[in-house]
């Protein structure tokens, strides 16, 4: 407007029109080239009365179509005045400057125009390293340095903060009580700005005072609302930053964007904060003071190589106009949570990667004989030669079970899932050695658990980071890419079978086996070692044993970044089908490997000569594979995000195509593990569309929580609503739900997954586990209108009851041969006490 002093002709703004209302910046560190030539810029003493001459003729241009005036106060120096000493000079005039401005509009154009008139103040939010007085009072003095300098003067009593006072009272002018009337209350309103620039990236690292810097806006606005009087807050700037490459889809602009509004939204509902406007920084990509064109903050991409700049909205354009429309966040009604219960005969569980076994034979096992030393050593002592007759071993030996099986009655679980250990079942990978002790561990246990009605859900293998959890000879030579290790655990499993079968209904031949661990020549074998064990099971045991047995696979629900973009959908779709359906649909859908992963690798093969080579299965493998399952069993903990547009190196996969992105308003465990109830209703629906209505058991769902934390809050909260975004699935999407199991069983074997915890050998329930039992209690979640479900009631399954079922012949051969004995008694003992009295008879 006046790059000379002089005045430029304006044009009139449209904004009124599109029914925008402008708020306008007076000076956003634009001073014309000729005040700072002349004068040295703000410096000067001239400048605060040109400064106040320029704003007067803009009141009078521009003030009948604005209602919201401010300038920026805060934020690095222009070259020349770093020097400290000229930095208190400088922000000194500036803030005559703001006087002046806000008195004139006050005096003579508030009345006609009815505006506001502030300054735009940029700041950090700082947090202590550790809560002590010292570094509370430091974190305080950070803020005082950065927004106190201005804020102080202008919106409580005129004069510095008193920590400015005390660190720099050499450099800092004093003012007169005139000075300070002047300066106070020169706000209408507290102008805001937070981002990554002014508030971070240029804060100096003395001004930080060894605290540690935070993006929560949430509390800056609370600490500005106590510390300056409750004003009203006008965030003028924020926002974040995404790469300068990325063009479209700025999924992590938007999940910051979000994180922010969210925050001022808490502000305002919980903490009273009086905020009364938001402005997203900014409307289009421009040059960044600090970094140039390396980075974007637009809501519209420019091409700054083409000719006319040509615009493009982004994503965030899109969310930022949904979010203007909704204004806010309202609830979304399929997120609400809903009243039901669930069938008849729900498997509710818990799972424990391995239960304790602790094999150390009782005392009554040992067949010594003991005399006693009461008078000297006090102590039992072994007398040789003379022994007791043995007994035979008895479940009741193994004191670990019945601890194990009574906290398990405590949660009123109806299923309980453990895996074997193969490695130390058969150490040899063979039957040439094999672990009798364990063996018969594990049928103890077994047969404990349905001695109490929980039936037991048993895997064979889980793979674990020692040697995968398989045998040595078999680890060492290729584990899973050898062909050899699919027909060793083949005649595992038959052994499995052999010697549990009687005990165990419910088997699961591989647990969880972790994609991103395996090679695609070892997940080709692991496919066929577990079509060829459910085989053996349906053709050998099935019709005896009348149980069930699939595969459990692990699998997060995959979310695009950007809602909007169908780039990062394909994405999505894409690490579905390599993450879940690369081990799934061969097994629940047509034998053979998803076709998007075998497209996938043939383009990457092509252009990066890789050799990613997906193996082909034979047409007998492919019927040998497709169909062995008699249910999906299907573990998940949380939900990702992924992207198309490369933003973090660090997070992206070069081999997918795919960048990891974190939502950063979503609920995060102490892992950063992210707690997303709809991710698991949305997995159950996707399961169903591809593989149709199979039985589905969410065979693990569990998260990890801070151990110190007393009422286990996260935890309580997770089971609640992933249970009942199951319960939606089951209600509202017929999804053939079957079973939900809880992970984990205690923190002994799962640290910090347990609902047990386990602190100085005890285990002690947290309020986790008790609130799963009533949700067991009550199948569910059971509302007034709820209609009563008539369950009869479950027999208790006999663990013995195999040697009779399989030898019906023999029991009623031996049944036939007791009956006519006593028939035979009877007849004998009869006859002979008549005899006997025809004889008497006869002596008479």
């Amino acid at each position: 407007l006046l790059p000379d002093k002089s005045v430029s002709p304006a044009q009139d703004w449209e904004s009124k029109a599109l029914g925008v209302e402008p708020v306008v910046t007076l000076y956003h560190w634009d001073l014309p080239q000729a005040l700072q030539d002349a004068f040295g810029g703000w410096a000067s003493p001239v400048l605060p009365g040109l400064f106040r001459d320029y704003a007067e003729l803009c009141f009078r241009h521009f003030g009948g179509q604005v209602r919201y005036w401010h300038g920026y106060g805060t934020g690095r120096l222009p070259p020349a005045c770093g020097e400290a000493r000229a930095w208190a000079t400088w922000r000194l005039s500036f803030q005559q400057a703001h006087a002046k401005v806000w008195h004139l509009y006050n005096d003579h154009f508030r009345p006609a125009q009815r505006g506001k008139v502030s300054i735009a103040l940029s700041s950090h939010w700082i947090k202590p390293q550790h809560m002590t007085e010292k570094n509370i009072k430091e974190c305080q003095k950070s803020l005082d340095f950065v927004l106190g300098w201005f804020a102080k003067p202008v919106f409580i009593d005129g004069d510095y903060p008193e920590s400015m006072r005390s660190n720099l009272s050499s450099l800092l002018p004093e003012f007169s009580e005139a000075e300070k009337k002047y300066i106070k209350g020169t706000a209408d309103f507290f102008a805001l700005s937070f981002g990554a620039t002014l508030s971070f990236q240029l804060l100096d690292s003395h001004m930080k005072f060894q605290q540690l810097e935070s993006i929560s806006l949430r509390q800056l606005l609370y600490w500005i609302n106590s510390e300056y009087n409750n004003p009203q807050i006008f965030i003028v700037e924020n926002s974040w930053f995404v790469s300068g490459t990325t063009k479209k889809d700025d999924a992590k602009y938007i999940y910051y964007l979000k994180k922010f509004i969210m925050e001022t939204l808490k502000a305002i509902r919980y903490d009273g904060v009086n905020v009364f406007g938001y402005t997203v920084w900014s409307l289009l990509d421009g040059f960044e003071w600090h970094r140039g064109y390396s980075i974007r903050r637009g809501l519209f991409y420019v091409d700054f190589q083409s000719h006319d700049k040509k615009l493009m909205p982004k994503s965030s354009v899109l969310f930022y106009q949904k979010l203007i429309e909704k204004n806010g966040f309202p609830p979304l009604p399929e997120n609400q949570p809903i009243e039901g219960i669930f069938p008849c005969g729900f498997a509710w569980g818990i799972v424990d990667n391995y239960i304790q076994v602790n094999t150390t034979p009782a005392q009554f096992l040992d067949s010594s004989v003991y005399v006693w030393d009461v008078h000297q050593t006090k102590q039992l002592i072994k007398v040789d030669g003379v022994y007791a007759s043995k007994r035979k071993r008895h479940c009741v030996d193994f004191a670990a079970i019945r601890l194990q099986i009574s906290l398990l009655q405590e949660m009123h679980v109806t299923h309980f899932h453990f895996s074997l250990k193969w490695s130390l079942i058969l150490p040899l990978g063979n039957l040439s050695l094999i672990n009798h002790t364990l063996v018969h561990y594990y049928q103890c246990f077994a047969s404990e658990l349905l001695r109490v009605n929980i039936t037991p859900v048993v895997a064979l293998w889980q793979p674990m980071i020692e040697n995968q959890e398989l045998p040595v000879s078999l680890a060492k030579y290729g584990a899973w890419e050898n062909t050899e290790t699919v027909q060793a655990f083949v005649e595992y499993a038959r052994f499995c079978f052999t010697s549990l079968g009687d005990h165990v209904k419910f088997w699961i031949t591989m647990n969880e086996p972790s994609v991103k661990n395996l090679t695609y020549t070892a997940g080709h074998n692991l496919l066929k070692a577990h079509a060829k064990v459910w085989r053996l099971y349906d053709k050998e045991f099935r019709r005896s044993q009348k149980g069930k047995i699939s595969i459990a696979l692990q699998a997060d629900w995959v979310e695009p970044a950007c809602p909007f973009s169908r780039n990062d959908q394909e994405v999505a779709d894409r690490i579905l089908e390599f993450d879940l359906g690369w081990l799934a649909e061969p097994i629940f859908g047509n034998g053979d490997y998803p076709e998007v992963m075998r497209a996938w690798l043939h383009r990457r093969n092509s252009i990066d000569l890789y050799n990613f080579h997906l193996p082909y299965f034979s047409e007998d493998e492919k019927k040998l594979i497709q169909g062995s399952f008699d249910f999906f069993a299907l573990s998940h903990y949380t939900t990702t995000l992924v992207g198309s547009e490369k933003e973090d190196a660090v997070k992206y996969d070069h081999y997918l195509e795919v960048q990891m992105i974190s939502d950063i308003t979503w609920l995060h465990s102490p892992s950063r593990a992210a707690v997303v109830p709809w991710g698991l209703r949305k997995l159950l629906k996707w399961v169903k569309s591809k593989y149709g209505n199979v039985p589905i058991y969410v065979m693990a769902n569990g998260i990890d929580d801070d151990q110190n934390m007393v009422h286990d809050k996260l935890r309580v909260y997770y089971i609640q609503n992933y249970i009942n975004e199951a319960l939606k699935a089951y209600t509202l999407d017929d999804v053939n739900l079957q079973g939900y199991f809880v992970y984990s069983f205690n923190d002994k074997t799962a640290p910090k997954y347990g609902l047990y915890s386990y602190v100085a050998n005890q285990y002690e329930p947290k309020p986790s586990l008790k609130h799963y039992r009533e949700i067991i209690g009550n199948n569910g979640f059971p509302g007034p209108e709820t209609p009563d479900l008539l369950c009869p009631e479950e027999v208790a399954s006999c663990a013995n009851c195999h040697f009779f079922r399989t030898r019906k012949s023999l029991l009623a051969f031996i049944s036939f041969v007791f009956v006519a004995f006593i028939v035979t008694i009877f007849f004998i003992t009869y006859y002979s006490k008549r005899k006997a009295q025809h004889v008497q008879l006869a002596v008479f």
